[in-house]
């Protein structure tokens, strides 16, 4: 499949990349944007008729090599091969409708008892599915709702992608992550605009079925892998758990209330607040200012700033401080494990960043810290420290967590020196708090993280990740179980 993939990403080396605009583009973060949507009908025959498509073709390929594979890790790799198929109708008296579908193969297909060893490959096929039927494909409506415009409001019920501060389709797989229920958007306010989302279920990428937006599924005594089948993000917080949510004579059922504003009144500067909410479980409120600064000769200077607040609503009596459930209230600790206290969810998060910008040039440096408190409970695929500190595949807001991060990322296609192609390089120092390594919290690492984009046509991009990691002896034990290394390729066409 690799060398298949080299051949076909030979054949249009020589290729340039073409100055019209296809329907639909990739953003480097594989965001979806529009350049082309159906417009305005007189009946609904027309406006089914009138409709666009969009379609994708793609693979992922991943290697995780750990530098010590001698304890529980184990190297793994995995080769995803699918697409999706995107319909929107046209609008008539201002409603419309779009339906999604995604298809995922992975071509490696691992034993059953290496499943939970799978890194970032987890996600071109459900580990559930292959548990339970050795199915290593998907087939799943990704996308599927209504839309209601009027004014400059915009109302969507259904299955839909919401990308907001806490909510991402993070579609850098095969299958992006959705979520069931309600969206209105307003932008009457000159400047600005308010969103009002309330979703009943979260569809993460590796799953064919939608589940609860928080309770992390442990499985029953007949089947301990069920648990890939509930709200297994890496992120996810493991003791607000099926059983434990049982345990405390709570609801198991959860509803995830996203509410956003975001301005650009003044000059250069927007502003951006979120507030997010599981009720009984718990609740954030964040703020975010990035202003702009011109500096002359093309060159401009950005400050932002970013500040989380966690508020515990209950969820902290049931599962606990810490994200990977050792606080929870089916654990037994002798202590704390490093956090000052044990039932609680409240916290908050900080960080800062500049960002300089001139032409195919752009470079950043950034800190974030967290509050010596709880973890922050962010399992819906946004990731609290995303455009500041985080690297891929890292998860750098567990409690008292400090991370020191610099990248910097040029257009050689926008400088006319190599067409259609884009590089990223990332460096990060995390300072982990070594008093909650026995609490599940990795030791300290730095990462090199680099991206590698050539945009051959306006359809077709191949895309190289690599992550390096070197991270210090958990100082429990020892033992290195952090550091590795990891490589991926993807390729996509879009039509």
């Amino acid at each position: 499949m690799s060398l298949i993939a080299a051949l076909t990403c030979g054949a249009f080396v020589t290729a340039s990349a073409d100055d019209a605009k296809p329907k639909r583009q990739l953003k480097g973060n594989m965001m979806e944007v529009y350049n082309v949507l159906p417009g305005k009908a007189d009946n609904i025959v027309d406006a089914l008729a009138d409709g666009v498509f969009y379609g994708r073709l793609r693979s992922n390929s991943f290697y995780w090599d750990w530098k010590n594979d001698e304890t529980s890790n184990k190297d793994n790799k995995a080769s995803g091969l699918g697409g999706s198929l995107i319909y929107k109708t046209a609008s008539y008296e201002g409603l419309s409708a779009t339906a999604g579908m995604y298809f995922s193969t992975n071509l490696i297909h691992t034993a059953h008892d290496d499943l939970g060893t799978i890194k970032a490959g987890k996600d071109t096929f459900s580990r559930h599915n292959a548990f339970i039927g050795d199915d290593y494909s998907m087939a799943v409506l990704g996308q599927a709702y209504l839309q209601y415009d009027v004014s400059k409001t915009s109302v969507k019920v259904g299955r839909q992608i919401f990308e907001s501060f806490l909510t991402k389709s993070n579609d850098t797989k095969m299958v992006p992550n959705t979520f069931d229920g309600l969206v209105v958007t307003n932008k009457d306010l000159p400047q600005t605009r308010v969103r009002g989302a309330y979703f009943l279920t979260q569809k993460l990428r590796d799953h064919t079925t939608a589940h609860d937006v928080i309770t992390f599924d442990t499985g029953s005594a007949t089947d301990a892998k069920s648990s890939w089948n509930g709200n297994d993000d890496s992120a996810v917080h493991k003791g607000l758990s099926h059983a434990n949510f049982l345990a405390a004579g709570e609801d198991t059922n959860h509803d995830l209330i996203v509410v956003d504003l975001q301005n650009k009144s003044v000059e250069n500067l927007q502003v951006d607040v979120t507030y997010g909410s599981v009720p009984g479980v718990v609740s954030s409120l964040t703020g975010e200012l990035n202003y702009k600064v011109d500096l002359g000769s093309g060159y401009s200077l950005t400050p932002g700033v970013r500040y989380m607040k966690q508020f515990d609503n209950g969820g902290g009596e049931v599962g606990g401080a810490t994200l990977k459930g050792t606080l929870a209230i089916d654990k037994t600790p002798a202590d704390n494990l490093g956090y000052k206290e044990r039932y609680t969810l409240d916290s908050s998060l900080a960080m800062a960043r500049l960002v300089l910008k001139k032409g195919a040039l752009k470079a950043q440096i950034a800190y974030s810290a967290v509050e010596d408190a709880a973890d922050i409970v962010a399992p819906w695929r946004g990731f609290p420290t995303g455009g500041y500190t985080r690297a891929m595949a890292q998860y750098n807001w567990y409690a008292n967590t400090k991370t020191t991060a610099a990248e910097v990322k040029y257009d050689f296609g926008k400088a006319k020196m190599v067409p259609g192609f884009s590089a990223m390089v990332r460096y990060a120092m995390q300072n982990f708090d070594e008093a909650k390594q026995a609490a599940g919290v990795q030791a300290d690492s730095n990462i090199i993280h680099m991206d590698f984009i050539e945009q051959f046509t306006p359809e077709l991009q191949a895309k190289v990740r690599v992550g390096l990691v070197s991270a210090d002896a958990r100082q429990s034990d020892g033992v290195d179980k952090d550091s590795y290394n990891e490589y991926r390729f993807e390729l996509n066409y879009l039509f």
